[in-house]
């Protein structure tokens, strides 16, 4: 259902539509039962001329059982919903499936920062490749991230990927997603983080293996063109090695004025 609204590109993400539409489903059921029920009720025990209201006490198992049976039926259908939450979260947030790729996400106010590992898989060592606002990955790999804060609380959400991570300073939190859609899509910050909370917005490109080889070394050599400043209406000076916005009176260069 969520998948008509916000396309569904990561290889959980089905996962997490089936959660909520259990969820829907189950909640959505009791709420039209009850509420018809009362409409019911409120049609047929109103006012009549010449009909006394009567007092129930409430105390016979005749009348104690509608309100018990019930009450058994919601928590039947409680412990289903958090049967089906815990294995969505065992499945992705307790379990780290082998990786095929390797990215490092650091937040900061008010921007987003990744280092790609390079050829050789590992971060940290001199083919890492660094951008800023733009998260490149290749379709069908597995990747593990690295999420850290420089500054305050931050959350890394890709809502395409149905992704959603905190970020907090001083910590290095875990994650994996496996990208299964190639195209563009948002990653926004949704954590309040001050004043330019709402302009730290970046770009995730999900590429083919040729198109990923071919924009790492646009990106190194200095040729490539921001995904997400395309998308901004902004446009890259060349040659360039990373994402920036340095554009006089820019609302970025407002904000880093106030500190």
């Amino acid at each position: 259902m969520i998948e008509y609204f916000v396309e569904n590109a990561s290889s959980f993400a089905g996962d997490i539509d089936n959660l909520f539409l259990v969820i829907t489903l189950i909640i959505g059921f009791w709420f039209f039962l009850t509420f018809g029920i009362l409409v019911y009720f409120i049609v047929k025990f109103r006012r009549k001329d010449g009909v006394k209201a009567k007092y129930f006490a409430g105390e016979k198992h005749s009348e104690t059982k509608w309100t018990h049976y019930p009450h058994y039926a919601v928590i039947a259908m409680d412990v289903v919903i958090i049967a089906v939450n815990i294995m969505v979260w065992v499945n992705i947030k307790q379990t780290l499936p082998p990786r095929d790729n390797l990215v490092r996400v650091i937040g900061q106010q008010w921007t987003w920062s990744f280092i790609h590992a390079g050829p050789d898989g590992e971060l940290d060592t001199p083919d890492d490749v660094a951008t800023v606002n733009d998260l490149h990955l290749k379709l069908g790999d597995t990747y593990h991230f690295e999420l850290q804060s420089r500054d305050v609380l931050h959350n890394f959400a890709v809502p395409a990927f149905r992704l959603r991570q905190d970020a907090v300073p001083g910590r290095t939190i875990s994650g994996w997603f496996k990208p299964t859609k190639t195209g563009t899509y948002d990653l926004q910050c949704a954590e309040m983080c001050g004043y330019g909370h709402g302009i730290m917005g970046a770009a995730v490109t999900v590429h083919s293996a040729e198109s990923y080889e071919t924009t790492m070394a646009q990106i190194q050599n200095g040729t490539y063109e921001s995904h997400y400043q395309k998308r901004m209406g902004t446009k890259t000076s060349l040659p360039s090695n990373t994402s920036q916005v340095d554009e006089e009176g820019s609302f970025a260069v407002l904000l880093a004025s106030i500190f």
